[in-house]
């Protein structure tokens, strides 16, 4: 349902662009307050590996501090669809809307972004008994084994989905042995007509040359600041590397680092190879949205890019 005078803004882009450092100048300067659209950010003590915004980090320039959404909700050891993100998301932006402040969706996840803004349908609960089989056989014989599978019963979401991200496609397969139908039928999507208006998306980027740059320097301050010591106290705490939130990039890496599956400096230019990657196919995602306005972020005048963005917001929304 359209959801009229439901004001959102939208800021999204690759991994490293630095969403979250404009996203709090930003939302300092028009009283805004920030949803993650991230679907890691979400469980705690997830913190390193997720780049995940500190507190002292949510506070603008001009001291005001900018209030997040949708970050350490939920424990690690627990699943979470995009369906009940959707859900969750959608409620944090009405209530924001209500305040008569301005609700920022801010993230990376193409995927969750389009199922709050857009007319997105999740008509299967999670099968939890399938689910688990899934995991079981792709621990037991590879994620490899799923993916062919998919690529045989679902062709057109084996194409969408990369190979090595297995929770996706055992989501894939869970929906097609519960329902006997393929996924990539299954969700209703509309982006012609958000249910939000008005509806304002921005989206950053920058050469890539930069960008891979700055994961590969990310990564490298991940590993320093201890992401396998987190990584190890999660799974000390009973998570599973079989839970949704172990198959994020990185920790999903370090897992198999510590089964001696490789070594850390081979496991290090993994992880940097493999969010590159994703940096990719983020992009490639938000292409195809032609909603989408993008400036490119120079770090250097960042005041001048939250200038040019402020100026989008005020032709659509009076801010």
């Amino acid at each position: 349902m359209l959801k009229v005078n439901n004001k959102l803004v939208v800021l999204v882009g690759p991994t490293a662009v630095g969403k979250s450092k404009i996203g709090v100048e930003l939302a300092s300067q028009i009283d805004g307050e920030i949803v993650s659209g991230d679907s890691m950010q979400i469980y705690k003590g997830m913190d390193i590996g997720t780049a995940k915004i500190k507190n002292q980090e949510m506070i603008g320039a001009n001291k005001k501090k900018v209030k997040h959404h949708m970050i350490d909700t939920l424990p690690p050891f627990k699943d979470y669809s995009v369906a009940e993100f959707q859900d969750d998301a959608r409620r944090c932006i009405d209530s924001i809307n209500k305040k008569n402040k301005l609700p920022i969706l801010l993230g990376g996840t193409g995927l969750y972004v389009r199922s709050v803004i857009d007319e997105y349908d999740f008509d299967v609960n999670v099968n939890h008994s399938t689910r688990d089989k899934l995991r079981q056989l792709a621990q037991r014989n590879g994620g490899d084994v799923l993916y062919q599978e998919l690529k045989e019963i679902d062709p057109k979401s084996a194409e969408r989905i990369h190979p090595n991200d297995l929770k996706r496609i055992v989501r894939a397969l869970e929906y097609y042995k519960t329902t006997g139908n393929q996924i990539s039928k299954g969700f209703v999507a509309n982006d012609k007509y958000s249910i939000y208006n008005p509806l304002v998306m921005i989206g950053l980027y920058m050469p890539r040359p930069i960008l891979y740059q700055r994961i590969n320097e990310r990564v490298n301050d991940m590993i320093n600041q201890g992401l396998v010591e987190e990584v190890k106290n999660l799974l000390n705490s009973g998570v599973k590397p079989t839970n949704t939130s172990m198959q994020a990039i990185g920790y999903k890496q370090v897992v198999e680092y510590l089964h001696n599956l490789r070594t850390l400096e081979e496991t290090i230019e993994i992880i940097k190879r493999d969010t590159r990657r994703f940096a990719k196919r983020q992009l490639t995602w938000f292409r195809r949205d032609q909603r989408i306005k993008w400036f490119e972020v120079d770090i250097a005048n960042e005041c001048h890019i939250i200038n040019q963005i402020k100026a989008e917001i005020g032709r659509n929304i009076n801010i």
